[in-house]
Order: structure tokens, then sequence, then C-alpha cells
């Protein structure tokens, strides 16, 4: 008798819709990233996250490129949507081997599931974490 097998499935986009995602399987990591660069960036006290490797993400839609150094001496790329500035993911398509999708975009936000806190040293005290997540001063190595 043949198995079933429900695959994973994960979309999202912009808050205008000019930039989508979507993805199978499941995520390779999803927490909050409290970093100052993630805080600015959303305009909030952490940016929730989840990574996927680049060969199960589609993305379609023009992006904002935002370069900024990283904490360990790189370059991070974040991608927002030139129409309405939502920040939709990381990474830069068809060069990184992964990708980070921002989980506010997901169209279904219940598909979030954090496992982890970065840069505990950069959050901000009015910022609350649930509770069980393994967390980290700065990146785990």
């Amino acid at each position: 008798m043949p198995t079933m097998t429900t695959e994973h499935r994960y979309a999202g986009g912009c808050l205008c819709g000019a930039v989508r995602w979507s993805a199978t399987g499941a995520p390779l990591y999803q927490g909050f990233c409290c970093c100052a660069d993630c805080r600015k960036a959303s305009g909030s006290g952490f940016v929730p996250f989840m990574g996927f490797p680049a060969a199960v993400v589609t993305i379609t839609g023009e992006t904002l490129k935002v370069r900024s150094p990283t904490f360990k001496g790189g370059i991070a790329l974040r991608n927002a949507c030139p129409t309405c500035g939502g920040l939709v993911f990381g990474g830069e398509v068809g060069v990184d081997a992964s990708h980070t999708i921002y989980a506010g975009s997901l169209d279904d936000a219940t598909q979030f599931a954090p496992t982890m806190a970065l840069f505990l040293r950069d959050k901000p005290a009015w910022v609350a974490l649930p509770e069980g997540l393994a967390t980290f001063e700065t990146m785990p190595d």
C-alpha cells in the first residue's frame, strides 16, 4: 500500500503583493533576531525569520536591495518591495545557497514556529520572547 506524504508548503509576500515567495519543505531554522541592524530594518524589537535552502524557494517580483555589514564582517542583503517597502527576505537570488524569509511576510502566520533567539545582548528590555527558545548572546557558532 503506498504511503501518503504531505509536503510542507509556505507562501507569503509584501504588503501590496508585488513581491511574492513560496517554499516547500520544513525550514532549516526559525527564530527571532534582536540585533541592532534587524531592529532598525524592521522598525521593531526583532525580526522573526525562517531559513530555507535556495533550491526550494521561488521568488517573484523586483526588490529593493539593501546591503549592510554583518556581525562577522560580511555583507547582509535584505530585500524589500520598492512599492510598499515591505521587508520580505534576505539573500541574493541565484547567488546564495539559502534565503532568510521574514516570517512577518507569511500568508499564514500560524506556520511560524520559532526555536531560537539571536543577539540577546541587543534585545530591548520591552521585548518579551516566548519561553523555551534556545538563546544566543550573538550568533551561534
